[in-house]
């Protein structure tokens, strides 16, 4: 069996798995990696490289970094901000938009959005606003503003990954072009449609939601410090050629000044560390690296342009990629889904000569775009039974959201990164 038919034989496995999830994604991502090199595909080094890859180190400084945030209660300070804009249920819908937005862009959107649902479930009972307005903005805005920065979502640094490694320069901002707009214009979207979109709940969900645990034997230095120690790595991160830091490094730094002066204790830094993300990000690199290598990358490009006709348009492939990705994404992690489908918009773009970067952010921002489902992304699930919402719900509020996303994308990206500079 050659090494292409092997090669596709476990992105086959990896796509089934993932979409099932009956093993673990981190593990489906570590058996694929290892099946690649006992059958030959990939050498040993090659294999495990991509767990100690500089994006994989990115996000595990950034884990503790944003967990620190999180621990010392100075998140729901942040949160709690939008207390203030109560003053009427649009208003409101906004100010939790562009806070959980923001934050979502240099945190954990998942661990932002998860901080912050409590903190909305008090306001809406304590005023009398019904959850299920406020919750389903919330974790969308997570989604969004995941596309401000490449520290944004794992998904992201996939991306980042792939143009790296054919020679293509990325900085901090890479995908705040698209993102930003895409942040703003779906906050317009909540507000002029979109509030229309949400079901009409009672003041409350049958749902208790946790109780937020006190802060208030935290010493208010280690809140400031949380949030003085992240702001200088992002700067660190942005300013990255003119103090010659990497950013990983610089994430790194960080972390260990954070554990240093026991802003964070090192046991509640190690547990933030997602080890799942760490070994999915790393067997998918090694997946990618044999769909490269091998040729099957091509393979599948071949047939999709085979599909697409003589000549195809890129303006046609970044559609087709952009669709098919975000269909994948609202049915299984969109981590995955985008680590999946990178690889393959790399070989499409390959194959018509073109810039490939347009294609490679559309992949990662289309697999962001989970919002059509209870089960596209984790903060979704989450506000189920908090919000008392239905599948229709989801669908209702966020396809609309997802065609928002499409247009901003097809018109944008050509635009910024022209496949024929």
């Amino acid at each position: 069996m050659s090494p292409s038919t092997i090669t596709l034989l476990f992105l086959l496995f990896a796509v089934i798995s993932f979409i099932l999830e009956k093993i673990p994604l981190g593990l489906t991502a570590t058996i694929v990696a290892l099946g690649l090199n006992l059958t030959g595909v990939l050498d040993t080094s090659t294999t495990f490289v991509g767990y100690i890859n500089s994006n994989v180190i990115l996000c595990v400084g950034m884990f503790v970094v944003g967990q620190a945030l999180f621990e010392t209660g100075m998140a729901n300070k942040i949160g709690g901000v939008v207390t203030k804009f109560a003053k009427s249920e649009k208003m409101l819908i906004a100010a939790i938009m562009v806070i959980v937005g923001v934050m979502s862009g240099f945190l954990s959107n998942t661990g932002t959005a998860a901080v912050l649902i409590p903190v909305v479930c008090g306001i809406a009972d304590r005023s009398g606003y019904s959850r299920s307005r406020l919750l389903i903005p919330l974790v969308f805005a997570a989604a969004l503003g995941g596309n401000l920065s490449i520290i944004g979502a794992p998904g992201n640094l996939m991306g980042v990954n792939a143009l790296e490694f054919m020679g293509i320069e990325t900085n901090f901002f890479m995908y705040a072009p698209v993102g930003v707009p895409m942040l703003i214009i779906g906050i317009i979207f909540f507000l002029l449609i979109g509030y229309r979109l949400l079901p009409d709940g009672t003041a409350t969900s049958g749902e208790a939601v946790d109780e937020q645990p006190s802060f208030d034997n935290v010493p208010k230095w280690k809140q400031i410090m949380s949030l003085v120690v992240l702001i200088f790595v992002i700067l660190a991160m942005i300013f990255e050629k003119q103090i010659g830091i990497k950013i990983h490094v610089s994430a790194c730094i960080g972390a260990a000044v954070l554990v240093l002066f026991g802003v964070i204790s090192e046991k509640a830094a190690l547990k933030s560390i997602d080890l799942k993300v760490v070994l999915l990000f790393g067997g998918s690199l090694a997946l990618a690296t044999a769909l490269e290598t091998t040729g099957a990358g091509n393979i599948i490009a071949d047939r999709i342009m085979g599909l697409l006709g003589t000549n195809p348009n890129p303006h046609l492939l970044l559609f087709v990629i952009f669709v098919v990705t975000c269909v994948l994404t609202n049915f299984m992690s969109n981590t995955a889904t985008t680590a999946l489908m990178v690889p393959i918009a790399v070989s499409l773009s390959e194959s018509l000569g073109a810039d490939p970067r347009a294609v490679v952010i559309a992949t990662v921002i289309a697999g962001s775009c989970a919002y059509a489902t209870p089960i596209g992304m984790p903060a979704n699930t989450m506000v189920v039974g908090l919000g008392g919402y239905k599948f229709k719900d989801y669908v209702k509020s966020g396809v609309p959201l997802i065609l928002v996303s499409f247009l901003i994308c097809m018109i944008l990206l050509p635009i910024l990164y022209p496949f024929y500079p």
